[in-house]
């Protein structure tokens, strides 16, 4: 069989190890894509490391795995039963998942099945251990083998190394469609100097937002957000005031349409609170962030204020090649992203650099397998 170079976790907390391995054969309904880029989000160095403390009932695959969350290549082949991907074909591959069976799955739902697992990752579900031995590939490979329906196609206009990014650009643009942001509105965007962060503002801006509120702790990186729109960007480091109170001052008293809580893991629950008070009546509140805490929601607030709180996991493949074509047509776009490629053979380097990478959510760091 032909031979492929992977990296390869072999120990929870062990640097990964790059093995040579088979070339996978992609079954009937799937491709084999030839990976030319894969983006390292900032939580891929808590996944590998401190998982099992942090989140033990969202399992990992058995060890060793071929990780890596967002890759980007060619397609190099197909199944028998594939008819609308084609070798060639340049692709983003959605790392998510499912049984493709169930009730919720052949509604298109495929985030809501119980087996949903983000490939190369982790697994939300005890079952998804199921789907890791059914897709063992991540992005940190020559090679991997993914089914057609996470199949996005991207234009020549994107790079690959742009579509390395495409997981959290398009888990921002899950969260802004949860919260039907659209022409004339004021959006709220905790955490906005992150990954999620500052996509989701572009997102917004992009959807008509008239106005994006975005708070942050990094002084130097909150004024990078501004200068992406200083007409339609306002911004406030976190510490400085109630984010709630900041929202209805910045709206006449009205607060935003929308909240987006993109916060990091480690970020403190009271702040994700603070936020919440910054919404208008019927307004909603879209948690698509790494806050871990439990939350002590007011419901009473929820029903007389007709607020809601809606969690956001990841987007559908169909939403993934909206964003491909919002940058087909200029209405993204990706050039403030700044990349940072790394070989295979760099890949611990690359991990552990993207956890403190300065630049926030500026920052592209990819493997070049």
């Amino acid at each position: 069989m032909a031979k492929m170079l992977a990296a390869r976790l072999h120990a929870l907390g062990e640097p990964m190890s790059v093995d040579t391995i088979d070339v996978p054969t992609p079954r009937p309904t799937d491709v084999l894509v030839r990976v030319k880029a894969c983006g390292i989000v900032p939580n891929m160095a808590n996944v590998i490391n401190n998982w099992p403390t942090w989140y033990p009932h969202q399992p990992l695959p058995k060890l060793p795995a071929v990780f890596g969350l967002d890759p980007a290549g060619v397609v190099e082949a197909v199944g028998e039963a594939v008819l609308n991907t084609k070798p060639g074909d340049r692709v983003y591959v959605s790392p998510l998942r499912s049984c493709g069976s169930c009730q919720v799955c052949r509604g298109g739902e495929l985030s809501r099945c119980r087996y949903f697992t983000l490939n190369g990752y982790f697994s939300t579900s005890r079952d998804g251990q199921r789907i890791f031995d059914l897709y063992p590939y991540g992005g940190f490979a020559e090679y991997m083998t993914a089914p057609q329906y996470a199949i996005v196609n991207i234009p020549d206009t994107m790079t690959f190394e742009q579509a390395g990014k495409l997981g959290y650009i398009g888990t921002s643009y899950g969260a802004l469609r949860h919260a039907a942001a659209g022409p004339g509105q004021v959006a709220l965007i905790d955490g906005v100097t992150g990954t999620l962060g500052v996509a989701s503002t572009l997102l917004a801006l992009a959807s008509g937002v008239s106005k994006v509120l975005g708070t942050g702790r990094n002084e130097e990186l909150l004024k990078r957000v501004k200068e992406l729109a200083p007409d339609r960007i306002e911004v406030m480091r976190l510490g400085e005031g109630s984010t709630g109170e900041w929202a209805k001052s910045r709206t006449g008293g009205e607060g935003a349409d929308f909240v987006i809580s993109a916060l990091g893991a480690k970020a403190p629950v009271e702040t994700m609170l603070d936020s919440m008070r910054g919404v208008r009546r019927g307004g909603k509140v879209v948690n698509v962030g790494g806050v871990a805490d439990r939350l002590p929601v007011d419901v009473k607030w929820l029903m007389d204020e007709q607020v809601q709180l809606i969690g956001s996991n990841w987007f559908s493949t169909a939403q993934g090649q909206e964003v491909a074509d919002m940058v087909a047509t200029g209405a993204l776009d990706l050039s403030y992203l700044i990349t940072k490629p790394f070989p295979l053979a760099e890949v611990n380097e690359a991990i552990s650099g993207r956890a403190t990478d300065p630049d926030g959510g500026f920052g592209n760091y990819v493997v070049i397998p």
